[in-house]
């Protein structure tokens, strides 16, 4: 049909006015001048000092050599069968629209009942919980909804580039506490003195990448009752939650006395059902700080992948708790088999208490700077690494790498081998 055929009744539109440029006041005329006006076609402030992060250069640069990439965290191991059908399932049966702003409440339910389960904390499905298309994308809905330009946000260094990047994003200003020593213990001096009269909130990433550190109960009591001194938000970044070894355990800052209503929860299922390319995370917090979040999330992502979250749904309410336990050791058993590699190469590494990702001392390997390094270790074995540099402010990390290990048994033992001839 044509326009014809819908015809519009008389007024049925609002009236625009448009002045009428011969009556209007005399528009402003460019002043004569010796030197052409500055261009409007120009980058904003923040992208000149923006670039690619080294973890996704690298992985450029193994892909040209057709290596292995032991540099960015695909994990490419299986995607749980219940997890995978349901995703399938959901596509099949016409699941592909787009849902609400926050998420289906299938699965904000099944968030909802994860957080009680692990960690006995109570989020309401219909205000306290969204659904964010990654990990990365509940940081920075986060961010817009509760931070302002010129405000200061603390991280602990090493630092995960992607938290830095946000924050500065937003003009926010991301102020660097050095975790002390091999195992990168909390100098709580040094955090008390990293307060100032615009800190606004902590970042806490634990388990941590790139280091594998897991907080401590008193550790993580320490942080809380530093926001709770200085009233400031704790935004928690807990992806690897389920990935700790060693005995330990991943102590949830949100269940802390007087941290849930101040705690910004931030997870997913990228790494625990081993889906990164899906880009499926979530957000739990109080309902005071919900609907803004949700607001910017809309805004800049309008919703989560609809089947995906069936699918993570799924995994949620079927799973059986000892594929907590499974993903666990299974994934220490890899972390042994590469810290192995790494001490036969000459590459001492850290052993990290979670996360799946080891950095290691780089210092035999030539090149005057981690990134030279990364590429001479590349250009030797075919193995990419991370630069440590990636990780730290300017000027430090220079000998280290970042290796991941959430690899398949066959690219994880071939890297070993690799690693080991090197």
């Amino acid at each position: 049909m044509g326009a014809k055929d819908f015809p519009v009744p008389e007024m049925s539109l609002p009236m625009i006015l448009v002045p009428n440029r011969t009556e209007s006041a005399p528009r402003n005329e460019p002043s004569a001048s010796p030197f052409p006006p500055a261009s409007r076609l120009r980058l904003s402030e923040l992208a000149p000092g923006s670039v690619q992060s080294e973890i996704r250069a690298m992985s450029v640069a193994c892909e040209l050599v057709n290596g292995i990439n032991l540099a960015q965290g695909v994990c490419d191991t299986p995607v749980p069968a219940v997890v995978e059908a349901e995703a399938v399932a959901a596509v099949r049966r016409g699941d592909n629209i787009y849902t609400r702003l926050d998420g289906i409440a299938r699965l904000r339910t099944a968030i909802a009942a994860k957080q009680q389960r692990d960690y006995g904390l109570d989020y309401d499905p219909e205000s306290e919980v969204l659904v964010a298309s990654g990990a990365t994308a509940g940081l920075h809905a986060a961010v817009m909804a509760l931070l302002n330009p010129e405000d200061e946000v603390i991280l602990f260094e090493p630092f995960y580039g992607y938290h830095v990047a946000t924050l500065r994003a937003q003009r926010v200003l991301p102020v660097f506490v050095s975790l002390a020593g091999g195992d990168f213990a909390l100098d709580l001096d040094a955090l008390h003195a990293a307060i100032t009269p615009r800190t606004r909130a902590i970042l806490l990433n634990t388990p941590a990448n790139p280091s594998g550190k897991v907080f401590t109960q008193s550790e993580t009591q320490a942080v809380a009752q530093v926001c709770l001194e200085h009233d400031l938000f704790l935004i928690t970044d807990e992806i690897y939650e389920y990935f700790v070894y060693d005995g330990q355990r991943h102590i949830a800052p949100a269940a802390l006395p007087g941290m849930k209503e101040r705690t910004i929860v931030i997870s997913g299922f990228s790494k625990t059902f081993s889906i990164t390319g899906w880009r499926l995370g979530f957000v739990t917090a109080d309902a005071r700080w919900m609907p803004a979040m949700a607001y910017f999330h809309d805004l800049t992502y309008v919703c989560a992948p609809s089947p995906f979250q069936h699918g993570a749904a799924a995994g949620l309410e079927q799973l059986p708790p000892g594929f907590y336990q499974y993903i666990a050791a299974d994934h220490q058993s890899r972390r042994e088999r590469l810290v192995s590699a790494l001490r036969h190469a000459g590459l001492t590494p850290t052993v990290p208490a979670g996360a799946y990702y080891v950095l290691a001392d780089a210092t035999r390997l030539p090149g005057a700077s981690a990134a030279e390094k990364a590429r001479a270790l590349l250009a030797a074995t075919g193995v990419a690494a991370v630069a440590g540099s990636a990780f730290f402010r300017a000027g430090r990390g220079e000998n280290l790498l970042r290796f991941c290990f959430a690899k398949q048994d066959h690219a994880l033992d071939e890297a070993c081998a690799r690693l080991r001839g090197l």
